[in-house]
């Protein structure tokens, strides 16, 4: 197969289609999507398309547009549909590797160029996990990368300009109307550092109308939503603001040298990322230098900008996993070509990397079998199937280093990533097995059949709620107490509250039903979070007088 060929693009679209799409509805909601389908919950539900909330609060933090995308999914193909719910995502995770495609080969001419460092980035950990979850990172970064693809044009001469100048502002006010300046910041402008180190700001002069153009419309695009928040809400707006300023200096703030390992996020090209650092080395030897030096740059700005940063989560690591694609496939152009030729310090690197992953695929189903035992068998089928398919890819990879055919070595890792997500994603309701496992839909269906209300007593599970079906009322209001009016009533009570919860209650009846436990892990295992259980009461009214009339 000759990665160069005219079908390049096509083969690509073809793998990350699959990475990103199969099995879309297997895994379970996580905290950060239970957030975002709330909030497209309750625009469908309550129509609160412009002043967004999330439980019936309002919810400003972010802004609306992948919400939108995600509503509008939802009213095409239902809205329990956790495909569709999933599915803009997964577009942006395609459009991010195809504008990245697109991006390598405009710059390089170079078609088997650009595939490997498409495939690198669809493969990459991070690109996989933001492209297969309803959050909005993967938003931001693929309008940026957009963006960045437009301006490319519009300073490589393109007779449209001014059309460039146009779609790149809308490109950046859509970003912005995804997570702010996020990607701004940490995409965006580390490129314009790069170029800036390699080879100059040039062209600016020419280009001077179509950029103020740009400059307007991202600018307009950008604030029209928070300045309609400013004007409908402004007191909770300001609150909100104050709140989440805070957390840039004061929530899950990480030293300086905390992205340090950033490479890791790459998670199958982890060893190819780090070889693909040695800029002294790789620089007058890759085919195009004057691109991998920008790649090589842009990847170390965009690490430095967000290291300043006080506030550090793995997550936000995906905006450098972009520019350190481009990077890892100017390796291995450069490895493919000249193996035979190759230094130690790189071929043992990556004869390491590659026996890793082929030791990983061939022991497999031995390890599965230690660690799941009978939870596998109900999934008995896609097990062989992925016991075969990994054990292929190993055999790949040997081959390719057993024959100098390193080119196979790397073919045979991409397939392990397809091999996984095709025939592992079903295994992997296997791995959560918790025999208390109570949904709080159950409790939603009890609701309608009792008529009895149900309410929260402190504490917000974003994950809960979206079980739930419907925003859950809750009964503290900045440390207030707010009884409803009815005689009898149920109240969901977290770990932490259940004290303060009787105390509060000791006037009224209060009768414990039932627990609700939505863990993928059984109680006693490290990963079951109190956070993701309430014990249900009824509060019987004590004294009626205070009741509403």
């Amino acid at each position: 197969m000759k990665l160069a060929s005219k079908y390049s693009p096509y083969l690509l679209f073809s793998v990350a289609f699959v990475i990103l799409f199969a099995h879309l509805d297997v895994l379970v909601i996580n905290i950060m999507e239970a957030r975002n389908f709330i909030t497209a919950r309750e625009m469908i539900v309550d129509g609160n398309w412009l002043l967004t909330t999330i439980n019936g609060e309002p919810r400003y933090q972010k802004p609306p547009l992948p919400t939108w995308l995600t509503a509008l999914s939802a009213l095409i193909f239902g809205l329990k549909n956790l495909t569709a719910l999933r599915l803009p995502a997964v577009i942006m995770g395609l459009f991010t590797v195809m504008i990245s495609y697109a991006l390598a080969l405009k710059y390089t001419r170079n078609r088997a160029y650009a595939l490997w460092s498409g495939l690198v980035l669809t493969t990459s950990f991070y690109l996989v996990f933001s492209g297969r979850n309803g959050q909005w990172d993967i938003f931001t970064h693929a309008f940026v990368m957009g963006a960045i693809y437009t301006l490319y044009e519009l300073f490589s001469g393109a007779k449209k300009r001014w059309g460039y100048g146009l779609l790149t502002g809308l490109l950046i006010a859509a970003s912005f109307m995804s997570k702010g300046p996020v990607s701004l910041y940490a995409l965006f402008l580390p490129l314009i550092l790069a170029q800036a180190i390699t080879g100059g700001l040039k062209g600016l002069k020419n280009n001077i109308g179509p950029l103020i153009l740009m400059l307007v419309v991202a600018v307009l695009g950008s604030v029209w939503w928070h300045a309609y928040i400013n004007l409908a809400d402004p007191e909770n707006l300001l609150a909100i603001t104050k709140k989440e300023t805070a957390n840039w200096t004061n929530y899950n703030v990480k030293p300086f040298y905390y992205y340090w390992n950033f490479f890791i996020q790459s998670g199958l090209w982890t060893i190819p990322a780090v070889l693909s650092l040695a800029y002294p080395y790789l620089k007058n030897k890759v085919f195009h230098p004057k691109g991998y030096t920008l790649s090589f740059w842009w990847t170390i700005m965009s690490l430095v900008l967000l290291s300043l940063i006080p506030e550090k989560k793995p997550r936000y690591l995906l905006p450098v996993l972009m520019p350190l694609a481009f990077n890892v496939g100017f390796l291995v152009q450069y490895v493919i070509a000249h193996y035979k030729g190759l230094s130690r310090w790189i071929k043992w690197p990556l004869l390491l990397h590659f026996g890793l992953l082929s030791l990983v695929g061939l022991i497999f189903p031995f390890a599965a079998n230690w660690f799941l035992g009978p939870a596998l068998d109900p999934y008995s089928v896609w097990f062989i199937l992925l016991t075969i398919g990994l054990a292929m890819c190993s055999v790949l990879m040997l081959y390719g280093m057993a024959k100098a055919k390193i080119n196979w070595s790397f073919s045979g890792s991409i397939a392990m990533i397809l091999v996984i997500v095709l025939f592992g994603m079903p295994i992997a309701p296997a791995i959560t097995q918790n025999p208390d496992y109570r949904p709080l839909s159950e409790l939603a269906q009890w609701e309608n059949e009792t008529n009895i209300k149900v309410y929260e007593f402190g504490g917000f599970t974003p994950e809960m709620v979206w079980d739930f079906g419907k925003p859950i009322p809750g009964l503290l209001r900045n440390e207030d107490l707010v009884k409803p009016g009815d005689s009898i009533y149920g109240v969901l009570v977290s770990q932490e509250n259940l004290n303060h919860f009787k105390k509060r209650f000791k006037q009224d009846s209060l009768q414990k039903l039932t627990r609700y436990d939505m863990n993928p892990q059984a109680p006693g295992q490290r990963t079951h979070r109190p956070r993701l259980w309430r014990d249900f009461y009824l509060v019987r009214v004590a004294d009626t007088t205070r009741l509403n009339p």
